[in-house]
């Protein structure tokens, strides 16, 4: 069941240089906390589409700096649509994030890369079937005047 919802490259890896590593709790409040998010307690939110929502426009102030650091070191004023992928493991945390060619309207490397970077520190509900659940959201971002 993939769900639809609308909404730097942290990436620790494991000293085999394997799989990717989810940042620990901690390291996640910390950067919501520096940008100015309030996360809600995803051990007290049921999982559920609308809490899948709820997280992630916690992290929108997030996302919106990525874009706001994209606009800033371009002249000229881009806005548009990025279409994500990831899948929230048993544990709530994000496996394999990443931008979609199809449906994706802005393409900036360093705004998918820093995009990637938040998704990958969200921190979901746990699913009550310890399974992987597939999540696309898509964020239209545009300049905040």
């Amino acid at each position: 069941m993939t769900t639809a919802l609308s909404l730097l490259v942290l990436t620790l890896t494991a000293v085999d240089g394997g799989t990717p590593l989810a940042p620990p709790p901690d390291a996640t409040a910390v950067a919501a906390r520096d940008a100015g998010v309030v996360l809600p307690d995803v051990n007290a939110l049921p999982f559920t589409p609308d809490s899948i929502t709820q997280v992630v426009r916690a992290h929108q102030p997030e996302i919106q700096e990525c874009y706001e650091r994209t606009l800033a070191a371009r002249k000229e004023k881009i806005q548009g649509k990025l279409s994500t992928r990831f899948s929230i493991t048993p544990a709530g945390t994000v496996k394999s994030p990443q931008i979609l060619k199809k449906g994706t309207t802005l393409k900036d490397k360093d705004l998918d890369a820093c995009v990637v970077g938040v998704l990958q520190r969200m921190i979901f509900p746990r699913p009550p079937d310890k399974k992987d659940h597939p999540v696309e959201y898509p964020f239209n971002l545009q300049a905040v005047e």
